[in-house]
């Protein structure tokens, strides 16, 4: 059974006849397969309250927009050539045809399934990881990544993967990460809308990832 397939089984158990349930996932299956690092972001909700009923990986796919995504799109342009100094001024504006080229190979993933506001309420966001906890699993196993980015949610889905009592790691520039049960690297990063410049948000992950893959 293909991945999509598989999501598609699984949100049909999962949104239990929910109009507001947002599926996600791997964008194209066919370019997440063929890239040569498999990349996976582990995100909170979407920000449509009141709203929801559409597919978050049709959304990406037409070159989505926002903070969110065009930081997304930095950080993964500086992955697929990790060990090359990009320089700011190459990646301070992202457009539209970027984010749609660049983000097709990725598995962007939300813990919530369900629309909130622009600032998530972390008990709600909890009490969502304690119930789904074995729907997250099942969906995150789909994908094998290689490297997986937490935005913000790295405890909670470190707890919905039941590894709350696996060793953790800290890089030298202060990034924790673990290993998920195949082994892969899962960075504990703040969320892309964090309130940092947009360029310590890049390079601070770059720096880490390379000390991890070293």
């Amino acid at each position: 059974m293909e991945i999509v397939e598989k999501e598609s089984e699984l949100f049909s158990q999962w949104a239990n006849g929910r109009e507001d349930f947002v599926p996600d996932g791997v964008v194209s299956e066919q370019d997440y397969i063929a890239s040569q690092l498999k990349l996976c972001f582990i995100l909170k909700e979407v920000n449509d309250e009141g709203g929801g009923g559409w597919d978050l990986r049709e959304f990406i796919k037409e070159g989505a927009c926002g903070k969110t995504w065009n930081n997304i799109t930095r950080w993964v342009i500086c992955i697929n050539d990790l060990y090359t100094d990009t320089p700011w001024s190459f990646i301070e504006s992202i457009n539209e045809e970027q984010r749609a080229k660049l983000l097709r190979p990725i598995c962007a993933m939300n813990l919530k399934k369900y629309p909130g506001a622009s600032k998530t309420v972390t008990s709600e966001l909890q009490d969502h990881v304690e119930r789904d906890q074995s729907f997250i699993r099942k969906q995150y196993g789909f994908y094998k990544p290689d490297l997986t980015i937490c935005c913000g949610t790295g405890w909670d889905f470190r707890y919905a993967l039941g590894l709350n009592d696996e060793q953790t790691f800290r890089t030298s520039n202060g990034i924790e990460w673990f290993k998920n049960i195949n082994g892969a690297p899962v960075i504990v990063y703040k969320h892309p809308q964090a309130w940092v410049s947009g360029a310590a948000l890049v390079y601070e992950l770059v720096v880490a990832i390379r000390e991890i893959f070293a």
